[in-house]
């Protein structure tokens, strides 16, 4: 196994324990995070992200893999969450892509790919099957994330 294969086992293992300061101690300083719901990251926002996400997961459990190394600088890996959402206590399974770019045995770039509508459904039930594909829903989502990332930041001060 080599040194990326190995910083992305390090990652999913404590992201199965909940343990956002491992999962942290992964990325470089300046980790740039992007995914359908908050968007683009960047740094104390990543930190801040999967400690607020670890915080609230409740029935959470993660598996991962294949890990596909791409070349010297980029690996891709399949994952799925499962948890309970918790503003509507509704079951998600998320299946989601990583894609990962690394430098200096960090990961630098990290972009995770789901279907937003199919999430959206999940966590929200019938109002987000029958509007989830919306981009009036979607921006809503992202907007609330956003907010909900902004406010915990806020009170972490």
């Amino acid at each position: 196994m080599n040194n990326q294969q190995q910083l992305i086992e390090t990652f999913y293992s404590a992201f199965n324990r909940l343990d956002h300061a491992a999962m942290n101690a992964c990325y470089s300083k300046d980790i740039v995070f992007n995914d359908p719901v908050f968007g683009v990251l960047q740094g104390d926002e990543v930190r801040a992200m999967w400690e607020m996400l670890c915080g609230a997961a409740r029935d959470f459990s993660v598996s991962y893999g294949p890990i596909e190394l791409l070349d010297e600088e980029y690996a891709t890996c399949q994952w799925t969450a499962t948890y309970t959402f918790s503003r509507t206590g509704r079951k998600v399974v998320n299946k989601v892509k990583a894609y990962m770019k690394f430098s200096d045995g960090k990961i630098v770039e990290h972009s995770d790919a789901f279907r937003l509508s199919t999430w959206i459904g999940q966590a929200l039930g019938w109002k987000g099957q029958l509007f989830g594909w919306t981009g009036f829903m979607k921006r809503a989502v992202q907007k609330q994330a956003r907010k909900g990332l902004e406010r915990y930041m806020q009170e972490k001060k």
